[in-house]
């Protein structure tokens, strides 16, 4: 009973998607729908167009920092079974904030050079 109620689920389901497909309205899109959009770039245009820096280091930043989040967040479950876990968590805190602090000394935070 289970098992055939999941086959008849997994194709009837489908079946009534895409039937509803076929019988919705048919957009007209017109020539602006149709013109392809890339980031706000005219994609007529040469597409070696020189990008800034600036947006390669946030996103470096980004993924540093996500990186961070996702060691930190099992500290507070692994803090209960060591002191290392604590001295490699200050650590990386440390040295990931060592390493911001440089980066704006250095003015690479500095968006409007």
């Amino acid at each position: 009973m289970n098992l055939t109620m999941t086959i008849l689920s997994t194709t009837i389901i489908p079946l009534i998607l895409i039937t509803l497909n076929h019988l919705a309205p048919k957009t007209n899109p017109n020539m602006e729908k149709l013109s392809p959009y890339e980031c706000g770039f005219s994609p007529l245009e040469n597409a070696r167009l020189p990008l800034s820096i600036q947006f390669f280091l946030i996103a470096i930043f980004f993924l540093l920092f996500d990186l961070e989040i996702a060691l930190l967040l099992p500290i507070p479950w692994a803090l209960n079974t060591s002191t290392t876990t604590t001295t490699w968590m200050f650590l990386l805190i440390f040295l990931l904030t060592l390493g911001l602090a440089y980066e704006w000394n250095q003015g690479a935070l500095d968006w409007t050079k």
